[in-house]
Order: C-alpha cells, then structure tokens, then sequence
C-alpha cells in the first residue's frame, strides 16, 4: 500500500509561500544548530506535501547530514499507538472500557487502586505516577519491559482518587499494554505490527527499533541524566526496548499513514481498522464524562482516548491557532503531530531536540502551518 500521493502545495488549499516560512525557520534553527536535525509533512484531502529534511542525523558537532529514510524516535506520540491497539479490542467485544482494570489484571488492586477502570488509563484520570519509583535503577540494569510492567502493576501508588483529577500517566498507558499482551497473546510490539503497521503498508515504523538498520535511527538529544549512560534514548538498549509509551520510530511519510487513518475515522487504503464512531470517541473530549472532575481541568485541558485535544494559551499547545476540537500528540524528544477534522488536513513535526528546554518552537512553527490552510 502506497504512502499518501504527494502534490503540490497549492492543490489541496496549503499556502506555498507560508509553508516555506516554515521550511525557513527549521533550517535557521538547524543551521544554527540550536535543533540538530528535523522534518515536516503537512497533509490535506487525503494527500501530502512532500516531506522535508532538515540539519543533521545526530545531535553530535560532527553529524552527518540527515537521511530522507530517517527514522525518528517519537516519544510519546507511540501512547495514541498502544490505545489505537486496545479499541481494536474493545470493538472485538474482548475489552470493556467501563470494566474494573482488575477484571483483567487482578494483581492491579495492590496500593488501592482496585477501583481504577479502564477508561481512566485512557484519560490521564487514574491517578497513576507518570513513571515507576524505580525507573532510573531500571534503565540502568536494562531491565527488560516485564519488569517496568511488573512495577506499574504492583508498585505505583495513586497521586489521588481515580476520576477526580488529571495527571499525565506514562505508567496507564503501558497498563493499557499489558491488557492488549493479556488479551491478544502477543506482544505489543507484536500486535501492533501485525495489526497495524503491515496492514496499513508502513514499512518503516515500528515500537522499537528491532529489525531496521541503525544507521536510520535520528540520534536525538538527551536530557542531563542521561548523559554519558548507556541507557539513554540513543542507546541500543532503550532503542530495541520499544517502551508503549514513548518508544515508537518512524518516519514522517509513514506516520502520515496513521493522521489519514484518523481523518478517514478509522479506514485507509481500503484497511479498516476502527469504526467511524470509535474514531470520533476517541477524538472529543471525555473528560465531561468524569463528574468528579473540576470544571476548569475539563473544560482548559481536554483529552480523548489516548489522542490528546488541544489546550490552549500554554506550551502545551499545538497551536494559538487551532481550537480546542484538534486532535494530537506531542512527544519528549521534541515531535509533534495534529489533526484538524474540520480542515481535513494534517501536520507532522518531527525533530531531534528536547521539547521541554523550547516548546515555543513546536509552537511556532505550527502556528505557521495552522495559517497556511486557506
């Protein structure tokens, strides 16, 4: 199956001019080497721009110049993946939503969280830590994912009642996991190449880096205590482990695959994974369904199911110019992607720089883009 046709700008109603301010200001930044290496692919009716490439493959003075073939590392933009995963399951009528998380995981009761249903995984509602307590020690020993999953399970303990406020939760998500492991029989990774990649034709994605050459991999920067370690993003190890939550690599092309997926509600290239209705539940906001929740955290940071909405007026936005009903992901290693139902188009953002030190220019090189839908 073919990657998304690629035409001019201009056909599918994206202003040229605008888009190359964009092009220009990732390539000072590359240049400058303020952002090591990037690309962006912008889509619309059903078709793309062709990507662009820019600065170099790795964070290093002596990089070489970046490859078209390179594949990113997409942080936190995997989550969507392992949700996609687990709807695939509620469809096939083996996953309930509104299910205790225990009905499936008994062991997940131990430090009271025995009331946490599926859904608050989903949401960032559960009230579990973003990481394990033992995290650091766990890289360090390149533990493998059983372990991290064993810690998530029986080790976290509730920051507050699930249900009654909002925490961003890498530790639900790979929960989310270890359902799709239990129910499936395979393995994430597993599952979402067979159920995912190979049927929609992406070739050059998957959750770890496992098969592809790694002279693709887009080394990117890495936070303080990561330096001089052999566990860091850029390590073997972290690389192959192909963490649900932050460990997918892909390449801009490909990644289009999946906004059109979520444009089309659940189809592409005559592959239909979810339905039209799952897609628009997993794209509006659920937070109004939590009646424990506090209106303003409703309201100001909206998610869907695993697709994260819009928040406005923070750098945690993917634009100042794009409403609340957008849909996305953002990503630790400085990647961003959205989808605008109403403008029927796409943007992808994909760079080696940690988003955390300068999420301003995420921001602003959407902003450029968001403008260039006429």
């Amino acid at each position: 199956m073919p990657h998304l046709p690629q035409v001019a700008a201009a056909t599918i109603g994206v202003d040229e001019e605008r888009l190359q301010l964009a092009y220009r200001l990732l390539e000072k930044w590359t240049d400058e080497r303020s952002v090591p290496g990037g690309a962006i692919i912008v889509g619309r009716r059903g078709k793309a721009v062709a990507p662009r490439f820019f600065g170099r493959q790795g964070a290093e003075r002596q990089a070489e110049p970046i490859r078209q073939d390179g594949m990113f590392l997409m942080a936190s933009i995997t989550k969507p993946m392992t949700y996609l995963a687990a709807m695939m399951l509620v469809e096939r009528g083996e996953l309930g939503l509104g299910d205790l998380v225990t009905r499936y995981i008994p062991e997940f009761a131990a430090h009271h969280k025995e009331d946490t249903r599926v859904h608050h995984l989903f949401t960032h509602t559960s009230g579990m830590p973003d990481m394990v307590p033992d995290n650091h020690e766990l890289r360090k020993e390149h533990a493998p994912l059983s372990r991290f999953i064993r810690g998530a399970i029986r080790d976290t303990v509730p920051l507050f009642e699930q249900g009654k406020d909002l925490s961003y939760q890498s530790m639900g998500t790979l929960t989310v996991a270890e359902l799709v492991q239990r129910l499936s029989g395979l393995t994430i990774h597993e599952f979402l190449k067979k159920e995912i990649f190979e049927p929609l034709g992406m070739q050059s994605t998957g959750l770890g880096s496992r098969g592809f050459a790694r002279e693709r991999l887009v080394r990117v920067e890495t936070p303080d205590y990561q330096e001089g370690s052999d566990f860091g993003w850029n390590s073997p190890y972290w690389q192959e482990l192909g963490a649900p939550w932050g460990g997918l690599f892909s390449t801009p092309q490909d990644f289009a695959v999946i906004c059109q997926l979520m444009l089309n509600r659940g189809e592409y290239g005559g592959v239909r994974l979810l339905s039209p209705s799952t897609v628009d539940i997993m794209t509006t906001n659920r937070l109004n369904d939590y009646m424990d929740l506090p209106e303003p955290t409703r309201r100001t940071q909206p998610w869907g199911l695993g697709w994260r909405m819009n928040h406005l007026n923070d750098d945690d936005s993917w634009s100042d110019l794009l409403d609340r009903h957008v849909f996305g992901h953002t990503g630790a290693t400085g990647t961003m992607v959205w989808m605008d139902r109403e403008r029927d188009g796409f943007c992808i953002l994909l760079t080696s720089a940690i988003r955390s030190r300068a999420p301003w220019r995420l921001v602003r090189l959407s902003n450029i883009i968001a403008s260039a839908f006429v």
